[in-house]
């Protein structure tokens, strides 16, 4: 989960590349560096820490070159160090990058028999030690084409040679790789965001595809070591993305922008003048589909939890939820008839990539749901959804899971409708109704001025709980997530009614439990839980639409939500556990927009 720019140019490349690791850091930032050449000198700078770090070094000691790379690290092998931070370089050759050699281990013996000698615990380090001494023999895209065959796992690579230096060559096994192009520059990318203030051309790299730039020119070659052409994509421009305005960070615009986001998604799939949904190009014949498969990680993978209830409860499929990393290792038995459904927000998740390419070589049937149309899961899917949430900076997902969520629950109410299991009647009533969702966004971030006494609650508790039933049970799970994630808090969320099968063991007094309890089927039975919890002291947050008479002087407080169809009030209760978090965060003085040991794209499993 790593950060990678390279950029080939007439004129010196330092301030550009430190400005794209800057638009990189969501894919981590426990170090940073680059290495350009100049004079046929290999320049290596890095440091733990920020990009801002490596940007202090620079304005101390400047960096001269027209070529060069940059990396941004999220550590696997190796504590976040100067000495593990990339580049990693020998006399004649440097290299960054994304991903994980799996025989690291067994390369890096084999070189030390050799009388190899290695400065990092990386295993970066290992494919520059190959190619220096296939360098010694070979040209560039020789030397790399020969190295990369002998690697096992996944990587994108930038690299920089001493004795060529008007050449960067790319190359992408697993991991994401992107190419810009503009006037007398050319660039390398983990994804289009990094390039998107160079250029808005770009082409993607496929699995085993290397590309060899210059500031003139971009040649590909392909597994088989064929040149190869690629389409070159023209990025739409997104105005102000990266500007947090008046907001203290990104995370607090992104709760924010939820209305308006989620407004969006709404106008560009519903015709309002028919209260229709408009989807076209379905890969498989509703009618014709025999099961739903939900497949996605973390944040993601909850939203499909959500809408399994959805689609069980719309239509007559049988659904099933499955975690990307578990679901690829499964002895799994692929029908052509079942439509498989991937949620990512980068559309990058290593998991959730490698579990679409394995139904892809099954001949299943598949769709996307993603935040970023060029994406590798979007690009390789028979059917792709874009949420339009617009770029998502802070790593822990606030307007994507909602958007995840909206693009759903839509999914469900067509399927469901030209399956004929929703009349059209009922189908049209639940699109009136989502269409009062933005509006009633609105209205639940006014909680934010309650929430902030409630989060005073958790500064001195050693853990919290979640607890939700039915469609409330995944939302406490990610209510949960996020508290872990921002305020490095331990939090669970549970289903209310499996309270008395192990996990009553762990309320004591003055434990903060979220009870998420809108006034749907399960309402009194998820109040009978409550009570269960604040007999034992536990203290309570209670977030309800219900007016019923359950308050009581043992309830600490309540979070009053909207009124809405009984089937969206995860969207409503999904406002306050993320301001909850956000506000325990700020409390507690974390990196609200970077977490600790997290990233925003996770592109190695």
């Amino acid at each position: 989960m790593c950060g990678i720019i390279g950029i080939a140019s007439n004129k010196s490349v330092s301030t550009n590349i430190i400005n794209s690791l800057k638009k990189l850091e969501y894919r981590g930032y426990d170090s940073a560096g680059l290495a350009t050449l100049n004079k046929n000198e290999i320049n290596e700078k890095k440091c733990s820490g920020r990009v801002e770090q490596l940007e202090k070094i620079l304005f101390k000691s400047p960096t001269e070159g027209n070529l060069g790379i940059g990396h941004v690290r999220w550590a696997t092998h190796g504590i976040p160090n100067e000495v593990n931070a990339h580049p990693h370089s020998s006399e004649i050759v440097s290299v960054v990058h994304n991903g994980i050699i799996e025989n690291s281990t067994e390369l890096k013996n084999q070189l030390e028999k050799k009388g190899k000698k290695f400065k990092s615990q990386t295993d970066t380090e290992v494919i520059t030690l190959l190619l220096t001494e296939e360098l010694k023999t070979k040209n560039p895209l020789q030397a790399v084409q020969d190295t990369l065959a002998k690697l096992e796992g996944s990587f994108a690579l930038g690299i920089i040679f001493k004795n060529f230096n008007n050449i960067i060559i790319g190359a992408r096994r697993g991991s994401p790789l992107a190419v810009g192009y503009s006037n007398n520059e050319n660039y390398l990318g983990s994804d289009s965001y990094a390039l998107k203030s160079m250029t808005n051309k770009i082409s993607y790299l496929d699995d085993g595809d290397i590309c060899l730039l210059t500031k003139d020119k971009v040649e590909f070659y392909d597994l088989k070591k064929n040149k190869i052409n690629k389409k070159v994509l023209i990025l739409s421009e997104d105005k102000n993305i990266a500007q947090k305005g008046d907001y203290k960070n990104f995370m607090s615009k992104e709760i924010f922008e939820q209305p308006i986001t989620t407004k969006n998604c709404i106008n560009e799939y519903i015709d309002k003048e028919r209260d229709e949904i408009n989807f076209f190009n379905f890969p498989l014949d509703p009618k014709d589909i025999n099961k739903i498969v939900l497949i996605g990680c973390g944040t993601a993978y909850h939203s499909c939890l959500v809408a399994k209830y959805w689609f069980e409860n719309f239509t007559s499929l049988p659904v099933e939820t499955d975690v990307a990393s578990e679901f690829r290792y499964r002895n799994l038995r692929f029908n052509k008839k079942n439509l498989y459904i991937f949620v990512s927000q980068s559309g990058e998740t290593a998991d959730t990539s490698a579990a679409l390419d394995l139904c892809k070589k099954n001949g299943a049937k598949t769709c996307s749901i993603v935040n970023v149309v060029e994406s590798t899961i979007a690009r390789n899917s028979d059917w792709t959804l874009p949420i339009h949430a617009g770029p998502e900076i802070g790593v822990a997902s606030t307007k994507a899971f909602i958007g995840q969520m909206l693009l759903l629950y839509i999914l469900a109410l067509k399927i469901s409708f030209l399956r004929n299991d929703l009349e059209k009647k009922d189908y049209q009533l639940k699109i009136k109704n989502l269409k009062k969702l933005p509006d009633l966004l609105t209205k639940c971030l006014k909680s934010e001025d309650k929430i902030q006494l409630v989060a005073k609650d958790f500064l001195e508790a050693k853990g919290s709980m979640f607890l939700g039933r039915g469609l409330s049970f995944p939302i406490a799970l990610e209510g949960a997530l996020k508290l872990k994630e921002l305020s490095y808090l331990h939090a669970e969320g549970y289903p209310a009614g499996e309270m008395k099968h192990g996990p009553l063991a762990l309320i004591e007094n003055g434990l903060p439990v979220i009870i998420v309890c809108p006034n749907d089927k399960y309402f009194h039975k998820t109040v009978s839980n409550m009570q269960e919890v604040i007999a034992r002291g536990g203290k309570i947050l209670l977030i309800t639409d219900s007016n019923d008479s359950v308050i009581n002087e043992n309830i600490r407080f309540t979070i009053n939500l909207p009124k809405i169809d009984e089937s969206l009030t995860p969207f409503l209760s999904t406002i306050p556990l993320q301001l909850l978090a956000y506000h325990v965060a700020l409390l507690k003085k974390c990196d609200i927009d970077k977490p600790r040991n997290l990233a925003k794209s996770v592109t190695v499993e």
